[in-house]
């Protein structure tokens, strides 16, 4: 399977950590890569920073990345050549439910701890997403 460069037209793709969200950093790293293949941000054939630049920029152990980019590949979403870089690969993404439930567990424990750091109760939470879900469905009538 050969793998194109980088279309000119796509931006690129920066790694972001939340040391507060008690998500190993190697998780952050993989959510992020398939959170932007999900948005579309990133696409087949996109290249990813070098393990040594997202180490850098992050201020981690490169062997954090390795380890992000290893499980990736073995997932079959990321393609590492060597001498050229790491590239997403022609797969598509899909997440299983197990997947699926443990990310939406981990959105919602950070989501609540945000919450509380900020004063906010689970009730004051539950409100608020009534609402906004009570103003989507009026949307769609």
């Amino acid at each position: 399977m050969s793998i194109v460069p980088n279309p000119p037209e796509k931006r690129d793709f920066a790694f972001r950590l939340d040391l507060h969200s008690g998500v190993p950093v190697y998780r952050q790293i993989i959510d992020q890569v398939l959170g932007g293949m999900a948005a579309g941000i990133l696409a087949t054939g996109h290249q990813l920073p070098t393990v040594r630049q997202v180490a850098v920029d992050l201020a981690i152990n490169p062997n954090t990345v390795v380890r992000a980019y290893r499980e990736l590949e073995i997932r079959g979403v990321l393609e590492t050549h060597q001498g050229s870089g790491t590239f997403v690969s022609q797969l598509k993404v899909q997440r299983d439910e197990v997947e699926r439930q443990r990310q939406l567990a981990q959105l919602v424990g950070e989501f609540v701890s945000r919450a509380g750091a900020a004063g906010f109760t689970i009730e004051e939470l539950q409100e608020q997403l009534r609402d906004r879900s009570n103003d989507l469905a009026k949307k769609r009538r």
